[in-house]
């Protein structure tokens, strides 16, 4: 094991050491042709897929009837703030019994854990099982070129079912899998009421760009959080009895989060099944910033020229993400709101979930459980995003997430890290899934 591990962590470390921060457009095709490279050193025949923004990562090889395509990206978040590092993000650390860096989990960690788990199962059953890899360079920036990718190259990536790119352990370290991701779009609110910022005395007479935005913010939810924007939950799908009996059946973590979170309370006072349909299985609008004005020491009396906010909306089957920008649009405009103007700041990602009586399904928990040695909680969807639409749509393949992380492993915050116990289950699961689904034993 003292070998794995050692040999894991080289691996990881040296992926780590690559700052692909999709965001800045940094060190992307360094990225793409590292993983090239340690998908080769598999055994597998790796292509560069150009076109389609920074380089896809195409990988097949192996033997068998059945094929497993995994889905990894290689691009991380920006590393910032950097003052809130311990450590160099770009160096993985090994302490306290975890391995710390920018990817550590999202989503180099898991990569890694793919990768190792193909390698135990060459070297325990004689072979390389048949498989297939798309890594691409954009994930967290939305998957822009995504879409049209897996659309030009359906034939190429045909699969029987695709591993997604992560997963581990809930707060109660019991293992998890999920059947699909939420969608989402990205927005920015702007308004200006004036050419320049003015002296405060005109707020007397100028409208205020921050009133203004504000109460706009103010009309898209209630109180308890549900969107007031007219016609956007008419194409939401009805969730199907197993869905509801999978939601039902995920442990009540509420109380236990808004802990951890520092909450008085959630949105509506959600608890039990309440909570876990409308985290997992309905769509919300959340605000991500809010920008005008003076913020800094002491007073500037000031009238701002234009206030800006960031939002977000979380979309759930069958919801279109092209379409809410002209749903606000229209609600903002018969709210009095004409002023306020709407820019979509990328391609949004439409939600995704797998049938969950597909055997698939039911073959990960196992492995799940035989690894872990416990009940897996299986979730229809996460409440996060992620490109899996196109895949589901196109290959016509079920999509299962697991993998190695937990919820203290920081994503996308500094001090991100993976613990190396969860590193060992995850990659033990990973195995025993390939087991089952290429040896049917």
């Amino acid at each position: 094991m003292e070998a794995f591990l050692a040999e894991a962590r080289s691996l990881l470390a040296e992926l780590v050491a690559i700052p692909s921060v999709s965001a800045e457009g940094r060190a992307l095709r360094e990225g793409a042709e590292k993983v090239a490279g340690v998908l080769e050193g598999l055994g597998l025949a790796p292509e560069l897929h150009e076109g389609y923004g920074p380089p896809v990562v195409y990988a097949e090889g192996g033997e068998g009837e059945r094929t497993l395509l995994f889905y990894n990206h290689y691009d991380v978040q920006p590393p910032d703030p950097l003052e809130l590092w311990d450590t160099d993000p770009f160096a993985l650390v090994e302490r306290d019994g975890a391995w710390w860096g920018r990817g550590a989990h999202d989503d180099k960690g898991e990569l890694v854990a793919r990768v190792m788990a193909l390698k135990l199962f060459q070297k325990k059953h004689g072979f390389l099982p048949r498989v297939k890899f798309v890594v691409e360079g954009e994930e967290e920036v939305g998957s822009p070129h995504l879409e049209a990718y897996v659309a030009d190259k359906k034939d190429l990536l045909r699969a029987d079912a695709i591993l997604w790119e992560a997963g581990g352990v809930d707060a109660k370290d019991r293992p998890y899998l999920y059947a699909g991701l939420k969608g989402i779009v990205a927005l920015e609110l702007k308004v200006r009421t004036a050419a320049f910022d003015l002296h405060s005395s005109f707020g007397a007479v100028v409208e205020n760009p921050i009133y203004r935005l504000s109460r706009a913010l103010a009309s898209l939810r209630d109180e308890e959080g549900r969107v007031l924007i007219p016609g956007f939950y008419d194409r939401v799908r009805p969730l199907t009895p197993l869905e509801m009996e999978v939601l039902a059946e995920i442990p009540d973590e509420s109380e236990a989060l808004r802990e951890a979170f520092g909450v008085k309370d959630f949105l509506g006072g959600a608890r039990g099944l309440d909570f876990n349909q409308r985290l997992y299985a309905e769509p919300c609008v959340n605000y991500n910033g809010f920008h005008a004005g003076y913020g800094g020491p002491g007073s500037k009396t000031v009238l701002p020229a234009e206030a800006r906010a960031k939002l977000d909306f979380r979309l759930v089957p069958d919801q279109d993400p092209e379409e809410v920008p002209g749903l606000l649009r229209r609600h903002l405009e018969a709210q009095g709101f004409h002023d306020v103007e709407v820019v979509v700041l990328e391609k949004g990602e439409r939600p995704a979930r797998s049938d969950l009586a597909h055997p698939f399904v039911a073959l990960a928990r196992r492995a799940l459980e035989e690894a872990f040695g416990e009940k897996a909680v299986l979730y229809p969807n996460m409440a996060g995003s992620g490109p899996m639409h196109p895949f589901l749509h196109h290959l016509h393949a079920p999509a299962v997430g697991l993998g190695v992380g937990y919820p203290g492993s920081r994503v996308h915050s500094p001090n991100e890290h993976i613990r190396i116990r969860d590193f060992e289950r995850g990659v033990r699961a990973i195995l025993r899934l390939l087991e089952l689904f290429f040896l049917d034993r």
